[in-house]
């Protein structure tokens, strides 16, 4: 018999940075499909603002509430997850103050997050500081970070250019080093050239996970419903094992057929 999974806890991110296997972090916003990755074995489960764009149908994560992710967050944990439990702070609970920062962490971790996640670099130190200073375990985000969207003018590749400016490799780089002095337990880095996210992941004590950012990070990330193929649109970045929504469109459309064809309920579907 193989042996039983353990709990998965922050240390163990640590413990992955000085070993050969990946890290695996998925995201999740409701109980069913928390109990399915979390089952198929990933590390870590994102409870991701980006809830906004693949649940809500909203073009940007900027709308997302405290409630809403406190929300999510709940409904991920009421499964009792092997994985660690990631929840995003969104934009607007943590960029006004250190004080809103650990607030609104807090409000996080009592709705069953075990790390909260926040965007930004050398901009958000302070915040990151205050938060592991309250004993909340912090994870990263540079790179491409999504509730800069307008500030980028859309979501692209950064780090492609020299320089300190918003989104240069070297404010990149600035960024990585701001966070892992601020005291991260892991961050995320997004949409940069993979000869950059090697630099930064050779050069820092904590894990990386990547998104677009090449395969020596020291794990990767994806949306479900990317990997799941159930989402409309493809990204570079993403790979989809699946194609759900096919399936999901074939399923829907033989039901409605049974209906109207009055082929169910038959008898087997039916009380006597």
């Amino acid at each position: 018999m193989s042996n039983p999974r353990v709990k998965f806890i922050v240390p163990h991110l640590l413990e992955r940075k000085n070993s050969s296997e990946a890290l695996t972090m998925v995201t999740a916003y409701d109980s069913t499909f928390a109990s399915i990755v979390d089952e198929a074995g990933v590390d870590l489960i994102l409870v991701g603002d980006s809830v906004a764009t693949v649940m809500q149908g909203q073009k940007t994560t900027l709308g997302v509430s405290m409630e809403h992710m406190e929300y999510h967050v709940q409904m991920v944990a009421s499964v009792k997850p092997k994985a660690l439990i990631v929840g995003d702070m969104p934009f607007g609970s943590y960029q006004a103050s250190a004080i809103d920062a650990v607030k609104n962490a807090v409000r996080l971790i009592k709705a069953g997050a075990e790390i909260v996640k926040l965007e930004g670099g050398v901009h958000v130190q302070e915040q990151i500081e205050a938060i592991v200073r309250a004993d909340i375990p912090v994870m990263g985000h540079i790179g491409l970070t999504p509730q800069s969207y307008h500030r980028m003018g859309g979501n692209k590749v950064q780090g492609r250019s020299d320089g300190e400016q918003s989104g240069g490799r070297d404010r990149i780089l600035s960024d990585a080093r701001a966070i892992e002095e601020a005291g991260v337990c892991a961050f995320v880095i997004e949409a940069v050239p993979a000869s950059l996210a090697t630099e930064i992941t050779a050069a820092t004590r904590v894990p990386t996970i990547g998104i677009g950012a090449g395969v020596n990070c020291d794990g990767q990330v994806l949306v479900l419903h990317d990997l799941l193929g159930l989402s409309e649109r493809t990204f570079t970045f993403a790979k989809a094992y699946s194609n759900l929504r096919q399936l999901s469109l074939n399923a829907v459309s033989e039901y409605v057929s049974d209906v109207q064809q009055r082929r169910f309920p038959d008898s087997t579907n039916s009380f006597q």
